[in-house]
Order: structure tokens, then C-alpha cells, then sequence
């Protein structure tokens, strides 16, 4: 529970950097959450991650690395440092507090995914880093696979799968790598008919509850159902949309443009769920203040492109 806490306020300050007024409404409210922890933590935190937003690596990674001292087993600031040395193309640093981060919770898709980005820019196989991860933790396997299906490694992807036992997880991904394959290959492809939606299928069932929240504005409750409902099923859009529309309005835009964006990877031929993405990420765009891109994925809408 506390992790949870204080990655939701890592989120919140992340948007922070991005607009001042925005940022001073967001500190205030998140004070409360923070209790626990030290001035002095805080202080550095909130400093590093404002240091990161404007690419000031290096001191962001000394005020992390002070965070660091102050709490040695939070796994959320290793995430952070990973990052920040990922951002300063310092790679085998990032590697470390990579791994760091994701041995305390291994059954987290973004420690994970994380990991997966840092080895990807260094063109590093996975199989260089297996002994010192839980690499026959299950939970792990399937978020590696998702992960690798999105960042196009399809045949490391396929390997992974294939230590797995069957799912629907399995089969899902295994057939979204075929299409994207074909894809590739085929550039032009038939369009695909959508199957009639059986209310009897707990996915049809969790979609229809969180349009209803989105129609009711129930925000905060569409953020934990979705959340859970990514975790389940990870390679449904639909719940990349829900959760980044949670995010866009409880204070975390710039954490749902990211969860939207990865939406995107997984959509095929759904252009109505695509608008609603667009629609999304515009106003998230629109909240930390960057309109150029906000006016792109609204001309999106209009354009279909």
C-alpha cells in the first residue's frame, strides 16, 4: 500500500514539471500521502523529478541517489534512477537499479518494461541479465512477453511464450504477433469483422462497467478497475483507453499519455476506439501545457489519419 501511494504521487510530480500552476495545485493535494516520509526525502524527490522533467540528468540522479540513502528499499526510487541514467544514455548504471527495482516486485509490468527499454537501446539480449532476475516467477514471463510484443521483439516474444503454459493470455499474444508479422509482410490486408460482443465474457462485462463510470465521471473508481483490468489483461486497448482516461483526471496526465500511447501498439481495426485515444491523449497533451501535440492527435480525430 505504500508503494502504491507514493508511485500515484511519483506520477502527480511527474505533470508537475510541465506546468507551474498545475504543479502548485497537485503539491498541495498530495501532501497528505507524504506523510509518512521525511522532509528532506521529499524535498529531494520533488526536486529530482522536477530536475528530470527540464533534462537535467545529472542532478536529478545526485538528488535520487540522496533519496536513495534516506530510503534504501524503496523500489520507486531505483525506478527513477534507472530512468534518469537511461535518459542520460548511462546504461549499465540504468541496468543495475533496473534489476534493483524489479527484484522487490517482480510481478510489476513497468519495473519490468523498464528493464526491457534500457537492454533494447543497448541492443542487449535478454539472456545476459536471466540469472539475475526471478526469471521463473510466471507473472514475470507474461509481462516480458507483452512487453517484448510491444516493443516489436516478436520472435524473443514467441520464445518466452512458449515456457508459458497455455492462457488466454498465450493464445491472445501469439495471435497478435502473427498479425503484426503479417503486417509487415502484407501491408494491405482485409479488414477484420468484429465478433458480436457476448455480455457472458468477463472482458465484455468489465468494458461495459467502466463505460459507465466514464459516463458517470466516477474517476477514481475507473482508476482501480482499470488498473486491475490491464494487470488481467494486458493486451486488450480498451483498458489501455480506460486507464489512461483515469489518469488524464485524477492529476496524472503525463503517466496517461504513456499508458494511451502504449494503447495504440495494441489496436487493429477498432477506428472508434482509436478517436477515443486520440480524444485522450489531446486533452492530456492539453494539461501539461504542450498544444502542439494536442492539436496533432485532435486533427487525428478529424483526419483519421
Amino acid at each position: 500500500m505504500k508503494r502504491t501511494f507514493f508511485l500515484w504521487i511519483v506520477l502527480i510530480v511527474s505533470a508537475m514539471a510541465h506546468n507551474a500552476a498545475y504543479a502548485q495545485e497537485e503539491r498541495e493535494s498530495s501532501e497528505v500521502y507524504l506523510e509518512e516520509y521525511t522532509d528532506e526525502f521529499q524535498e529531494n524527490f520533488f526536486e529530482a523529478l522536477k530536475q528530470k522533467g527540464i533534462q537535467n540528468y545529472d542532478r536529478a540522479v545526485d538528488l535520487f541517489l540522496k533519496c536513495k540513502q534516506l530510503e534504501p528499499n524503496n523500489s520507486v526510487v531505483d525506478y527513477e534512477l534507472a530512468k534518469a541514467y537511461m535518459l542520460d544514455k548511462k546504461y549499465v548504471q540504468a541496468q543495475d537499479y533496473a534489476i534493483e527495482a524489479l527484484l522487490s516486485e517482480p510481478g510489476d509490468y513497468w519495473y519490468l518494461d523498464n528493464l526491457l527499454t534500457i537492454l533494447d537501446k543497448q541492443g542487449t539480449p535478454i539472456e545476459t541479465i536471466k540469472q539475475r532476475i526471478p526469471y521463473d516467477n510466471t507473472k514475470l514471463q507474461q509481462n516480458m512477453a507483452v512487453s517484448l510484443f510491444n516493443l516489436k521483439r516478436y520472435s524473443e516474444a514467441l520464445k518466452v511464450l512458449d515456457d508459458l503454459e497455455n492462457s488466454q493470455l498465450k493464445s491472445e499474444l501469439k495471435r497478435k504477433i502473427s498479425d503484426s508479422l503479417q503486417k509487415d509482410t502484407q501491408p494491405e490486408t482485409a479488414p477484420i469483422v468484429e465478433r458480436e460482443v457476448d455480455m457472458d465474457d468477463p472482458v465484455a462485462q468489465l468494458k461495459n462497467k467502466m463505460e459507465q463510470l466514464i459516463t458517470a465521471s466516477e474517476f477514481k473508481k475507473l482508476l482501480s478497475d482499470s488498473q486491475e483490468a490491464l494487470d488481467s489483461y494486458p493486451l486488450q486497448p480498451y483498458f489501455y483507453y480506460a486507464y489512461g482516461t483515469a489518469l488524464n483526471n485524477t492529476g496524472n496526465p503525463n503517466k496517461g499519455i504513456e499508458v494511451l500511447e502504449s494503447g495504440l501498439d495494441y489496436l487493429l481495426d477498432d477506428e472508434g476506439l482509436k478517436n477515443k485515444i486520440y480524444k485522450q491523449l489531446s486533452e492530456g497533451y492539453s494539461k501539461i501545457g504542450n498544444t502542439q501535440k494536442a492539436n496533432e492527435y485532435l486533427n487525428k480525430i478529424n483526419t483519421g489519419l
